[in-house]
């Protein structure tokens, strides 16, 4: 095991030490190209922790990172949560086990960008910031379900950020001060979805600083590729949206109605559609490109053809998700340092 000392109180390094957690449930898959992108950050590795939480993994999850740790580069810290099935609750058991006064989430699926951390912690020379929310772009896509949700930019923090009832930040790319967690408490460890605007807003409300953004602190991620894990996302959406508004008093959606839909998907076929082939046909680009650049061309117009029926198919399903659901009692609970 890779168990080098971290120290945390190292005064002749201008950088503060970072812990970064990283809830992991069956994420054997996602293991080797993010423990890559660990060990290609740029930020000294002499100053960062990496706890890797297994949430109760029914694959290689936690023997993979044990092999991971021994004689790594970096500072991995294997850690276990099986007590309760819940990315915060796994979150929670790795910002306990962290030494460091910054504490930073990621995702498993995510892929950091090199200069990742040297960005996400730069704002926090200000004393007054106590949240940092870093981007989230799409890695490269093929279908045209990933394609669309590029071009809605469906993962970006700018959503979160511009929320109607207070700004947050999305823990596949998020940064928070140890004194904010000791002061506003951890994730709420049975809450299932929403908890990161949970912890951001509480923090928020007591005043302990300031959020700020760092867009040149980069981490990637897929996009859904099928209508299926489309659904589950859009009603995942939704069930948070539910539980901030019992949590919070977020306003709910509107829902959009059978009647609507139909109205829309009439206009978008006697409308939008002939508009927007006419408009793809007079462009020199379509008419002149070559065989390989045509379909290419051709694939983003039918991206723009389908926006409508997608946007419609999305919405439905993060209504159906706020609808369906209501917070569990025990969902309240907010962990505690």
């Amino acid at each position: 095991m890779n168990h080098q000392p971290v120290d945390a109180t190292t005064a002749t390094s201008p950088l503060p030490m970072v812990s970064v957690v990283v809830p992991i449930y069956n994420g054997e898959a996602d293991l080797p190209e993010l423990i890559n992108c660990l060990l290609s950050q740029t930020y000294p590795k002499d100053r960062v922790e990496y706890l890797l939480v297994d949430n109760n993994s029914s694959d290689r999850t936690l023997t993979i990172l044990k092999t991971s740790a021994e004689n790594c580069p970096i500072t991995i810290r294997p850690l276990s949560e099986n007590q309760i099935q819940s990315s915060y609750s796994a979150r929670n058991t790795g910002i306990r086990a962290a030494v460091s006064e910054i504490i930073v989430f990621t995702d498993a699926d995510c892929r950091p960008q090199p200069q990742w951390l040297d960005a996400l912690i730069k704002p926090f020379v200000n004393k007054e910031v106590v949240i940092v929310a870093g981007e989230v772009l799409p890695l490269p896509g093929t279908t045209l379900l990933e394609q669309h949700a590029e071009r809605e930019q469906t993962l970006s923090q700018k959503h979160t950020l511009n929320h109607a009832f207070r700004p947050y930040g999305q823990t596949a790319n998020l940064a928070i001060r140890r004194i904010a967690l000791e002061k506003a408490g951890l994730f709420r460890p049975y809450l299932t979805t929403g908890g990161d605007a949970d912890i951001c807003w509480r923090i928020l409300e007591e005043n302990i600083g300031r959020l700020e953004f760092a867009p040149n602190a980069i981490v990637q991620h897929h996009h859904r590729t099928t209508l299926k894990e489309l659904q589950s996302q859009w009603r995942r959406y939704g069930r948070s949206n539910r539980y901030l508004h019992e949590l919070h008093g977020v306003d709910l959606m509107r829902e959009i109605t059978l009647k609507e839909c139909g109205y829309r998907l009439a206009r978008w076929l006697l409308k939008e559609v002939p508009r927007d082939i006419k408009k793809a046909l007079a462009q020199p680009t379509l008419r002149q490109s070559s065989v390989t650049t045509a379909g290419i061309v051709g694939q983003a117009i039918l991206v723009d053809l389908l926006n409508t029926p997608i946007g419609l198919f999305t919405a439905r399903a993060r209504t159906a998700g706020q609808r369906d659901s209501k917070l569990p009692e025990n969902a309240k609970i907010i962990d505690r340092l």
